[in-house]
């Protein structure tokens, strides 16, 4: 489960990395947009997932409950 949460925050950094590098080239880099433009709940949803693994992640994390870094092993 911690592998899948980490996937999709990884995920959620990289496309913000994109969503910044395109608004530097003038163009729209987003990948859930891009993707699932057109059905925008199911955008909203994507979003919504991604956020929550990212607050688990770092949850899990200040309480040294993860077990993906060498810090909380």
């Amino acid at each position: 489960m911690q592998m899948l949460i980490l996937l999709l925050a990884s995920i959620g950094a990289i496309n913000w990395g994109l969503v910044g590098l395109g608004s530097f080239l003038d163009t729209n880099l987003n990948l859930v947009n891009l993707l699932l433009g057109s059905w925008p709940v199911v955008e909203n949803i994507v979003y919504l997932v991604v956020g929550i693994c990212g607050i688990v992640l770092l949850i899990a994390h200040l309480q040294k409950k993860c077990t993906m870094c060498a810090s909380c092993k």
